[in-house]
Parts: C-alpha cells; structure tokens; sequence
C-alpha cells in the first residue's frame, strides 16, 4: 500500500540510500539527499519533539539540493566528486569557520552525523522486544552519536523529550509497510544500505581529516 503524500514511507528510503552508492563506492548526492528527505519525513511524523534536528536538516538538504542543481553541479554529483573539488578550490573551512560556513563537506558533515543517530535508533527499533521503551532506544542512539555535537541545553531538552515518545509498535506503524512484523523486515533490508553510505563518507572525510570541520 502506498504511502500518503508527504507521509513518511521506509520503502522510499530504502530504494533511495539503495541507489545512492555506485558500484565504485561512490555516494550520488541526488538519491542520498532523496533519502534524507525520507528520513525528515520520519522525524517530523513524531511530531514536535524531533524538530530541533528535523529543521536544521532541511537547512542542510535545501543547501546541498542547491549545489546540486547549480552552475557547478557536476562537480557535487557524487560526494567523492563534491570534497575533491571543494579541497581543491580552497572551499573548505579546515581550521574555523569564517569564509565559506555553508561549503558542501561541512554541510553533508551535519547530515553525516544525523544519520549516524537515526541508524542507531532504527537499529535499536529493529532488534528491541516489543516491550521496549523507545525512550530509552532513542536516548542512548542520541548519547553515541550526536549528543556529543549539541550544547548542554539541547542535550537536556532532547532527553527530556525523548521521555514522551510512542511505544515500540507505534514506531514500526508509522512506517508505512504494513504490520510491525513486516517494519521489521524492512527495517533489516534498509539499515545495510544506510550503513554503507555513512561507512562510505566516514573513510571519505576520515581520509581528508574533515570529521572536525568547525
């Protein structure tokens, strides 16, 4: 079954992070940022608890979408092509953030990090008991990947927040797939490909030492 316009489906972001790495191991920008689109979809389906991470990812795809549809846009059509290009034409702010605060490495860096989280939370999802507080799923996925990136503030908030979230099966339904049962199926089908473009941008900016970009 379909999923509703503008509602999140686990089907679209499996097909998109599915077509985004090449047989070469390149990331396409076009289908990852797809993806991503997918995945704010998701977030924004839990309703307000998730914006502060919801917004400031669309901020980040509408600025990749932008090189991506611009005058140099073969030079963002894969990642590998984008930190080649933007290292090379001194686009890169390596040391702090002056000149060029919104280059395609330190956005995409954002949008790395991100999802890091929500591979950790899905992940959490998909191999918890049907019991399982989601709270703490999400809590501890936060703690291992972005918490380290937020202010003590946000930090604070988000965990308070995380206390609000639905239960397990909630979670699975709103996947647009069907039963829980069948969530989790996908779930499994879907976190390869999704590991395979972070693992794929980690050694990528691991190699160019752009993990620390300010």
């Amino acid at each position: 079954m379909a999923a509703a316009a503008g509602a999140f489906s686990l089907r679209e972001v499996l097909s998109a992070f599915q077509a985004a790495v090449t047989e070469r191991r390149e990331v396409l920008l076009g289908p990852y940022l797809r993806g991503w689109r997918g995945l704010v979809r998701f977030l924004n389906s839990l309703g307000a608890i998730f914006s502060f991470i919801s917004k400031d990812a669309v901020a980040k795809i509408q600025i990749m979408e932008s090189y991506c549809g611009g005058e140099r846009q073969e030079e963002y059509r894969t990642l590998q092509s984008m930190v080649a290009y933007e290292l090379a034409s001194g686009l890169v702010d390596i040391q702090r953030r002056s000149e060029h605060p919104d280059s395609g490495c330190r956005t995409v860096l954002r949008l790395h990090r991100a999802l890091r989280w929500l591979q950790l939370f899905l992940e959490g999802l998909r191999t918890a008991q049907e019991d399982s507080k989601t709270s703490t799923i999400c809590t501890d996925s936060y703690n291992a990947s972005l918490a380290a990136y937020h202010p003590w503030v946000i930090r604070k908030a988000a965990t308070v927040a995380f206390c609000a979230l639905p239960s397990r099966n909630a979670f699975l339904e709103i996947m647009n797939v069907g039963t829980p049962e069948e969530a989790v199926i996908m779930l499994g089908d879907a976190l390869p490909h999704i590991s395979s473009v972070y693992g794929i941008t980690e050694e990528l900016y691991a190699q160019h030492k752009l993990l620390n970009l300010p």
